[in-house]
């Protein structure tokens, strides 16, 4: 999915604190869009590897609404929807394609590696792809409500990441193509720096 989708569905979590204590409701949105979007900086670095934890993040999770529910304060409730945030995403990342630079492909057979189990799950591809509709619709879907129920700052945010988002998934497919030709004008000392899905590999 894209990371976009992520970022708004973190800040979609926020919406309960909006209701029920929204003087938490500025460091729950931006706790929400940073969770959400954080596990993607792996990109570089064992995408999907080395900063989803589908399985701890969850378990981490549950604590630290607990902490949110018996002692509100701007640090629990960021934790709290933080980590539902990231955990979340890497939920999220098992019911979409695999990983490879063209996911709508189905060749991989890794979507999120499960460090609790010690192996790769694999992709569900109910969202075929980042960037496919059905993950811009997921975008719009989160989007809608924090635009509509938030504040004048936080609603301009998501709507530009749903703008983001609708730009991403019209050049998605060509994205592709581009990145490999990138790729093949590096010079032959960057490449193993260069993830192996874009090498073609």
């Amino acid at each position: 999915m894209m990371a976009t989708t992520h970022a708004l569905w973190g800040m979609m979590l926020a919406l309960p604190v909006l209701a029920v204590a929204p003087e938490f409701a500025p460091i729950a949105f931006v706790a929400g869009l940073v969770g959400g979007a954080t596990p993607d900086l792996d990109l570089y670095t064992g995408h999907r590897k080395t900063l989803h934890f589908p399985v701890y993040a969850t378990v981490a999770t549950i604590p630290a609404l607990a902490a949110a529910l018996v002692a509100p304060s701007p640090v629990t409730v960021a934790l709290a929807v933080g980590l539902a945030g990231a955990a979340l995403h890497a939920i999220a990342d098992v019911f979409g394609g695999g990983l490879e630079l063209r996911p709508w492909e189905g060749r991989s057979d890794r979507a999120v590696y499960s460090h609790y189990h010690g192996r790769w799950i694999r992709p569900r591809r109910l969202v075929r792809y980042d960037g496919a509709p059905e993950d811009l619709l997921l975008a719009v879907y989160a989007g809608i409500p924090v635009i509509v129920i938030a504040d004048g700052f936080v609603g301009a945010v998501a709507l530009s990441l749903v703008v983001v988002s609708g730009g991403y998934a019209v050049v998605r497919k060509p994205l592709a193509g581009v990145a490999e030709r990138l790729v093949r004008l590096l010079p032959t000392a960057l490449l193993p720096y260069v993830p192996t899905r874009y090498r073609g590999t």
